[in-house]
């Protein structure tokens, strides 16, 4: 796929993006579109917010998806635009297209057989090989993935506690470079429970408080999706976000004010769970593209 133009590619795209709404359709998961402009940011300390129009342009559509939730919905989806500041790199695009989706009642075990269920319609529906090739790695879609814990994986990549690197500060500086290039070779991996500390809007373990119900998924080291059980208390969510603003503003960051509906919206939602993941990224792993910009019709370069 490395030398296919740019008309290839878009056809590429139009069949991922279509074999994505067809499963989500069969699954019985209803479409939803929400705002792109905010009045308010879902702070998160390490995601600089975009504003815009005396808002926000959201990094996900989460705080919308939520209260759809809370309103009663129970299977939601939607493929959109998303935007972060400062993000321009080798695996990231300031603005991207994201996959959401939640389900209620349910948690993080459920959403990693989703992601399962998801690529192997994919692969059958883009007629990809078995295994498919990223990065020079044959990958195995079928047959049982990978599971690793953050624990184990600093354990046996790093050579120490997930904790330790925490209380350094060097915990994402450590996983990119010691610890994703090993995750997802051959099959997919779930990286999951994540410190509690690294997942702002996700639910704490009830027998493991200082872990989150959060994991992410991995193709050959590279990260594909993020999603979790969702937080439901809207007072410890209020805590958390107070944190994360203080955070932002301590860089320089407006952070805009709380997201007031958001947080009413909790206390009606009930136990639930989402992912989030990246569709460029997703383009990239399965057909072996060269570079991110290869997934988009327009990278910023060229606008």
């Amino acid at each position: 796929m490395k030398g296919m133009g740019r008309g290839g590619r878009l056809r590429l795209r139009h069949r991922l993006l279509a074999a994505t709404r067809e499963f989500f359709d069969l699954q019985g998961f209803v479409e939803v579109e929400t705002p792109l402009l905010a009045p308010t940011a879902i702070p998160e300390e390490h995601i600089l917010p975009v504003p815009c129009a005396g808002g926000f342009l959201q990094s996900s559509p989460e705080q919308y998806m939520k209260r759809l939730l809370a309103s009663g919905e129970k299977r939601i989806y939607q493929i959109c635009k998303s935007f972060r500041s400062g993000e321009r790199g080798r695996l990231h695009l300031p603005e991207f297209t994201i996959l959401e989706w939640y389900r209620a009642g349910d948690d993080y075990h459920q959403l990693m057989n989703d992601c399962v269920a998801l690529l192997r319609h994919l692969a059958k529906r883009l007629d990809l090989p078995s295994p498919f090739t990223c990065r020079g790695q044959p990958i195995e879609l079928n047959g049982a993935w990978q599971r690793l814990s953050v624990a184990e994986a600093f354990s046996r990549y790093a050579g120490l506690e997930a904790e330790e690197a925490l209380a350094a500060n060097r915990f994402e500086e450590i996983l990119s470079q010691r610890v994703e290039p090993h995750l997802g070779s051959g099959r997919p991996l779930f990286l999951y429970d994540y410190p509690a500390a690294l997942a702002s809007l996700a639910r704490r373990r009830p027998d493991a408080p200082h872990l989150a119900e959060r994991f992410e998924l991995y193709i050959a080291g590279i990260e594909l999706a993020n999603g979790f059980s969702e937080l439901a208390d809207p007072e410890e969510q209020r805590a958390r976000f107070a944190k994360a603003q203080r955070a932002l503003t301590a860089q320089g960051v407006d952070p805009g004010p709380m997201p007031e509906r958001f947080l009413d919206a909790l206390a009606d939602m009930g136990p639930a769970a989402g992912v989030a993941l990246g569709l460029d990224r997703l383009l990239l792993v399965l057909f072996d593209l060269p570079v991110l910009d290869a997934t988009v019709a327009f990278p910023p370069a060229q606008m």
